[in-house]
């Protein structure tokens, strides 16, 4: 459920139009819902109540700092995968005690900035960055608690570029070598082991592979009991998968997935994590763009669109699906067209959508892509130096600009000129 809703034939993000705040604002812009980021955040939290739990929010998805304020004024925690993430989520006023630090590359610089800053936990990737956060926890004194990422073999039946739990993934530690890692990790100075961390992937339609992975930490969590480890943590990762399509495929709700969480690992007694993303911020926010020309083709018709492959890569990427919607309702029974929807980006895989149907449009005709709140605004570039899409909050009938369009003067003074140029 979202709250972009059409009322008297216009869409509306909760109660204010969309086509008022592209007036003002100017296309393309993302746009989020307040009330659907908060209703997603209680769905989980309410899923695990009745266990421990934090609900860590992979910022990754969507990392403005209005929308990790939104969460945090929640209770939400946040899991960051680099120093910047870190760093917004401390901005954000989220405390180093509901941070979770994620990632297979940490540098010391980075390990060193949580230690200061204050961190919940290290998710340890491998062996090479434990003897790093060892060393550098030592220098400084302190001691740096940890999980384990296990990577459990299991095929997530997600797309190949978000699956993360497979053996040929570069996540995690196999699990059938977690005997001896968590050794290393008892024996190293300046570490001290509280859990284990599992993330098989994004974009997970089916509970199965969840379950499997589960069982499997939870075999495990009885296996490093029995070694002398006190596993009283457990980071059961993200990756729920939310519609982007129309069909009848309906992903899992939250309540589902904390049942299974319930069933699989509730009988352990630890403390449960959980680090949703997409499922949040995915559909809290869309893309509103404008129809610049209608072209006709050979054989098909073009709609050209102010939204371009910088402004939302997905499609580009990951052959994602999107929505596309007119920001006016078109009338009922209006005789569908069938388009290719693109940017003006030179290149042809700046392409959002091949033979999509929908009711005609024409040149300043406003369009929304839904289910574009994660993975939209934050993988966003400057490529052929287009400004970086502004983002919008509203809330209710309120709505405020939360990252302005940089001008073309913003962007050319940010390069420096050689003295010899």
């Amino acid at each position: 459920m979202d709250h972009f809703l059409y009322r008297d034939g216009v869409l509306h993000v909760e109660d204010t139009p969309v086509a008022e705040i592209a007036a003002e604002v100017g296309t393309p812009f993302y746009l989020y819902s307040t009330a659907t980021l908060v209703r997603h955040f209680r769905l989980f939290d309410d899923a695990l109540s009745g266990m421990p739990h934090l609900v860590c929010y992979a910022m990754k998805a969507a990392s403005n700092q209005a929308i990790l304020k939104t969460l945090a004024a929640e209770g939400a925690g946040m899991d960051v995968v680099s120093g910047g993430e870190y760093a917004r989520a401390k901005a954000a006023g989220v405390p180093g005690e509901r941070i979770v630090f994620s990632g297979v590359g940490k540098t010391e610089e980075e390990i060193a900035q949580a230690l200061t800053g204050g961190i919940r936990q290290f998710n340890v990737e491998s062996e090479p960055e434990m003897q790093v956060l060892s060393r550098v926890a030592h220098q400084m004194g302190v001691e740096a608690p940890i999980t384990i990422r296990v990577n459990p073999d299991v095929d997530a039946k997600t797309h190949a570029k978000i699956a993360t739990g497979k053996s040929e993934n570069k996540f995690g530690i196999p699990i059938s070598r977690a005997r001896q890692v968590y050794a290393m990790a008892a024996a190293l100075p300046g570490l001290k082991v509280i859990g284990i961390d599992v993330h098989i992937g994004s974009q997970l339609t089916d509970l199965a592979p969840f379950e499997l992975a589960y069982q499997k930490v939870a075999e495990l969590t009885e296996t490093l009991r029995a070694d002398g480890h006190e596993i009283m943590r457990l980071d059961l990762g993200g990756g729920l998968g939310i519609p982007y399509a129309r069909s009848n495929e309906a992903p899992p709700m939250p309540t589902d997935y904390g049942a299974l969480i319930q069933r699989t690992v509730g009988h352990l007694g630890c403390e449960i994590e959980i680090e949703p993303g997409r499922l949040i911020a995915g559909n809290a926010g869309i893309l509103v763009s404008r129809v610049i020309y209608v072209k006709e083709g050979e054989d098909r018709q073009f709609l050209i669109l102010d939204g371009a492959m910088n402004d939302l890569i997905r499609p580009a990427m990951y052959d994602a699906y999107h929505d596309i919607v007119p920001v006016v309702e078109p009338a009922p029974g209006v005789e569908q067209v069938a388009y290719d929807i693109v940017g003006p980006v030179c290149e042809s895989g700046d392409t959002f959508a091949k033979g999509r149907t929908m009711a005609p449009l024409k040149a300043g005709d406003l369009v929304a892509f839904r289910s574009a709140g994660a993975y939209g605004a934050v993988m966003a570039s400057e490529y052929n130096s287009r400004p970086l899409v502004p983002e919008v909050l509203a809330k209710g009938d309120h709505y405020a600009v939360i990252r302005p369009r940089p001008t073309f003067d913003d962007m050319i003074n940010r390069d420096t000129i050689p003295p010899w140029l």
